[in-house]
C-alpha cells in the first residue's frame, strides 16, 4: 500500500500540473486574449485596428463577415468563418474591424483571441465562456498545421461540440493562407503512399469542410492598390499629389517583389515619416 507521504506528494504534482480554476472572471472589457499556466483572459485596452471604411478591395468578403457577425451578436444563428487567401490582403484587420464596427450598435460582442499553440487547452476555454454574460467571437490567426501536427484534433472540440456542442455564444473565426489548413505537398504525398489515399488525408482536410462560412483573399491589383494608399493618406491627412503618390507607390511595390495591403500601408508609413506625420499606434 502507498504511504500517505507518498500519496500527499502525487496530489501535489497533480496540483502542479493542473491549471488553478479562474476564481474570478472580469469580462468588462471588450477584447481579451487567451492565456494559459495559468489559464486567464487577458483584457487588451486598445485593439490594434484599422477602421472597416478603409480596407478596400475585399468588398464581397467584408459584406459576407458582417452580416454573419451581426447575425451572431444578435443572437441568431451563425457560421464559424475561415478567411484564406494571399498574405497581406486585410484578413486579420477585416476580422477586428467587423468586431469594432458592430460594437456601439452590440456592446456584449467580445473578441477573444486565441494562439495556435494553446488550441489544446480550448475545452477548458469553452466551459469558461459557456456560462458568462455576452457573445464570444473567438480569433485565432494564421492557423495551420504541419506534419504530424495534432493541434488540429484539439480544433475540433470547437467545431464539432462534442457531446455538450459548441456554447451558443461562442463562434470562431480563424485566418489562414492555405485553404485546406495544410501543405499541398504533405496532401499529395500523404496521399501517394496511404494503403486508402482518398482516406488518408480526409480527416485533416476535412477540418476546413467544418467552417460554414469561407471567405476567400486574392492579390490586388495596382488601382485597388493604389485606392488603398490613397484612402490612408486622406483618412490620416497625408497631402500628396496623384502623380507623385503613383510614381512613388509603384516604385516602392517593386521594391518589394509584392503587392498587398499590408505593403500598402508599410509605403503610406514610410511617408508618414518623411512628412511628420502621426499614424495610430501598431
Amino acid at each position: 500500500m502507498m504511504s500517505t507521504k507518498l500519496l500527499a506528494r502525487i496530489a501535489a504534482a497533480a496540483e502542479r500540473i493542473s491549471p488553478p480554476p479562474i476564481s474570478h472572471l472580469d469580462l468588462r472589457g471588450a477584447a481579451f486574449v487567451w492565456h494559459t499556466a495559468p489559464d486567464r483572459l487577458t483584457p487588451v485596452p486598445r485593439v490594434n485596428r484599422v477602421d472597416i471604411g478603409l480596407l478596400v478591395g475585399i468588398d464581397r468578403a467584408r459584406d459576407s463577415l458582417v452580416a454573419n457577425s451581426a447575425h451572431f451578436a444578435a443572437g441568431y444563428p451563425a457560421n464559424i468563418a475561415l478567411l484564406w487567401g494571399a498574405r497581406g490582403m486585410g484578413k486579420s484587420s477585416l476580422v477586428k474591424a467587423v468586431h469594432g464596427a458592430l460594437l456601439s450598435e452590440h456592446p456584449t460582442l467580445k473578441l477573444v483571441e486565441i494562439q495556435r499553440e494553446d488550441l489544446p487547452s480550448i475545452g477548458r476555454l469553452l466551459a469558461i465562456l459557456r456560462g458568462a454574460e455576452g457573445r464570444f467571437l473567438l480569433y485565432c490567426d494564421d492557423l495551420s498545421f504541419e506534419k504530424d501536427d495534432q493541434h488540429y484534433k484539439s480544433l475540433k472540440a470547437l467545431l464539432d461540440g462534442g457531446v455538450e456542442g459548441r456554447p451558443e455564444n461562442v463562434i470562431l473565426y480563424a485566418t489562414s493562407n492555405r485553404r485546406h489548413l495544410m501543405p499541398r505537398d504533405m496532401i499529395e504525398n500523404e496521399r501517394s503512399t496511404a494503403l486508402s489515399p482518398s482516406e488518408a488525408v480526409e480527416e485533416k482536410v476535412s477540418l476546413s469542410d467544418r467552417f460554414g462560412l469561407w471567405i476567400g483573399f486574392h492579390p490586388c491589383n495596382q488601382d485597388q492598390y493604389l485606392a488603398m494608399i490613397r484612402g490612408y493618406c486622406a483618412a490620416f491627412g497625408i497631402a500628396i499629389d496623384d502623380d507623385t503618390l503613383r510614381a512613388e507607390a509603384i516604385a516602392w511595390q517593386q521594391g518589394r517583389g509584392s503587392r498587398s495591403g499590408r505593403v500598402a500601408w508599410q509605403y503610406v508609413t514610410d511617408l508618414a515619416g518623411r512628412q511628420g506625420v502621426v499614424l495610430p499606434a501598431g
